[in-house]
């Protein structure tokens, strides 16, 4: 018997492809994926490729999944791979039950009657009775090859059709109503047509096994599309119609795009985005951006250049911020006013459509708008209502790293559109610009900061071999700074034990005993300089004081330096120090001053 599809996905997304394959032959990062040579043929030349839920070998033609890896390399029978995989991944494999016998032979049973439901609505699409439907599609500008590619098909008028067609073929009422091709009959009366009169779109999983169909009325009737009912095999929130054919498309090197309605997706395909979906007549649920996902790290999703584009884009963006990390998330782009993907495509081509995408903007930047689009912030109350709005939508990420990055960007938005003020000026902060408040002098307050910043130094030495080459970026005040500065490098150039003892008492032999003291004094000093402080606490602090040093431009080149690191080495410590870069530079910009120096202090 099968497994049922839930066990199976589960184990795959439990199973690190990476670190199976990684077993058998050796892998090496190739930008988001790995490839390495192909362990089921001979290969000096790596053309094997791992991703995140398949591998390919372009030389000998090799594919499938953790479970498919298994069985290949090990020669093992699929129960036997499934066991395997599963007590490595700590599931028990479910036991078949009587009822999941039946339940599977009834799917399987629902796939065939699908199968055979869409064949006779595309025979019925060609002929006669189906002529108005071919010429409804024929001039919404599809060709005859498109049309049979996607299986489109004609419901007719007349009660009972579908049954007819599918007597002879052994299907039931009983399967149909099941099938939801069927309604049941109510006070006695037999059962009817779910649909008929409609243009039919056939419903297709992963796998390309029809699920349900989407009608569309001819005409202006309403509703203008329905889909099938919820039935064993169909759950319309989680699934996308053109999925199975976007997986190919994707795996090609399509973007993928999500579009509102079913011809949407059709005309993308036949202009080339190979990639196109779109959501079964609902909004964009969890589960959607899930697959989504699967095919792409950053899909997009296209929306209409009205207000319900807009109100659409701030759901799906809503729906989306829980589920982001850095290794998923999405770009958003908006079509002309009055167009959609298919009216585009067949008035400008495909270039008027990957102009569009070309045009799509990263979430981190479309999500500022789609916040505070339409929201007054003239008065310091719609100011700070909108700044909440803004905090609450990075706190809704659940990557605290990416939240604090989101966090960064959005609320570097907000402070510059409240200097341009709705004019382009000031009126944006009408307060501050009324207040006149006393300049904070920057001499005493970097010269407070230099000293606290040696102060931690004074008492962690250990620290050196990490921020020697930063503390020799600074751009230190004269006087005791920098004369302890000079010394502390040197001394730690040639010394082959660091300890803060030895390095205080090498000052005091250079004559800085009085530096030494300045740095030392207790008032004010932070909870890092003490002896007892944690390492963390010591790094956090050190870091803290050296970046409140920096200018403003020195921090955006040490911020897009860090950017790079991490994307090069994916290193913790990297990540850590563009969060605390990126935390430094808010600080700088909302014009953070003396508060800064002993925020922490003891």
């Amino acid at each position: 018997m099968a497994l049922p599809p839930a066990f199976l996905d589960e184990l795959r997304a439990r199973t690190p492809l990476p670190g199976l394959i990684g077993r058998k032959t050796r892998l090496l990062k190739s930008g988001r994926n790995w490839k390495g040579c192909c362990p089921f043929h001979g290969e000096k030349t790596p053309s094997f490729y791992v991703y995140d839920d398949h591998f390919h070998c372009f030389g000998c033609g090799a594919h499938g999944d953790a479970v498919t890896f298994v069985m290949r390399s090990e020669g093992a029978s699929f129960p036997e791979a499934v066991e395997r995989l599963a007590a490595e991944a700590g599931m028990e494999v479910p036991k078949p039950s009587a009822q999941e016998v039946a339940r599977e032979r009834r799917a399987r049973d629902l796939h065939a009657v699908m199968a055979a439901a869409a064949e006779a609505y595309h025979r019925r699409l060609f002929l006669p009775e189906g002529r108005p439907a071919l010429d409804y599609l024929l001039r919404r500008g599809l060709k005859q090859e498109t049309i049979r590619a996607f299986a489109l098909g004609w419901a007719p008028a007349g009660r009972g059709a579908i049954a007819a067609d599918l007597r002879g073929e052994g299907v039931t009422e009983d399967q149909l109503i099941e099938a939801g091709l069927l309604r049941p009959g109510e006070a006695g009366d037999p059962p009817r047509d779910f649909f008929y009169a409609r243009v039919m779109f056939p419903i297709r999983d992963r796998r390309g096994r029809v699920i349900a169909f989407g009608g569309r009325i001819l005409g202006d009737g309403q509703p203008k599309y329905v889909n099938s009912p919820e039935t064993p095999l169909f759950r319309k929130r989680l699934g996308l119609y053109g999925l199975d054919l976007a997986r190919e498309g994707a795996f090609r090197g399509a973007p993928v795009v999500a579009v509102e309605g079913y011809m949407d997706v059709i005309a993308l395909h036949q202009a080339g985005f190979a990639g196109a979906v779109a959501p079964l007549g609902t909004a964009l649920t969890p589960e959607q951006l899930q697959e989504l996902w699967r095919l792409s790290p950053e899909p997009v999703l296209c929306f209409d250049g009205d207000a319900a584009g807009a109100r659409a884009a701030a759901r799906a963006a809503e729906v989306a911020l829980p589920l982001i990390s850095t290794d998923h998330t999405l770009r958003f782009a908006t079509l002309p006013a009055g167009e959609d993907p298919d009216t585009l495509t067949v008035r400008g081509g495909p270039a008027a459509f990957q102009a569009v995408l070309d045009a799509a903007r990263p979430m981190s930047e479309a999500l500022y708008g789609l916040i505070a689009e339409g929201r007054p912030a003239a008065t310091p109350e719609q100011r700070a209502a909108l700044r909440n709005r803004l905090s609450g939508a990075a706190a809704a990420i659940t990557d605290k790293a990416l939240a604090a990055e989101y966090r960064r960007v959005l609320l570097d938005r907000f402070f510059a559109a409240g200097r341009r003020g709705p004019g382009g000026g000031a009126a944006g902060r009408p307060f501050a610009a009324r207040l006149a408040r006393p300049a904070i002098s920057a001499a005493p307050v970097q010269a407070e900061r230099a000293r606290m910043l040696f102060a931690i130094l004074l008492r962690h030495p250990w620290l050196l071999p990490q921020a020697e080459e930063a503390i020799g970026l600074l751009d230190l005040p004269d006087g005791p700074a920098t004369h302890l500065r000079a010394a502390i490098l040197a001394w730690h150039g040639g010394v082959e034990r660091v300890d803060s003892e030895g390095l205080i008492a090498h000052l005091a032999d250079c004559g800085l005993e009085d530096a030494v003291a300045w740095a030392l004094v207790p008032a004010g000093l932070p909870l890092a300089a003490r002896a007892e402080a944690l390492p963390g606490e010591v790094e956090e602090g050190f870091w803290h004081f050296f970046l409140r040093l920096r200018g403003e431009a020195e921090l955006i080149e040490d911020q897009q330096e860090a950017r790079r690191i991490l994307a090069e080495t994916n290193d913790p410590a990297a990540q850590r120090r563009l969060i605390l870069l990126s935390e430094a530079l808010d600080a700088v910009r909302r014009g953070e001053g003396a508060a800064g120096a002993s925020g922490d202090a003891a």
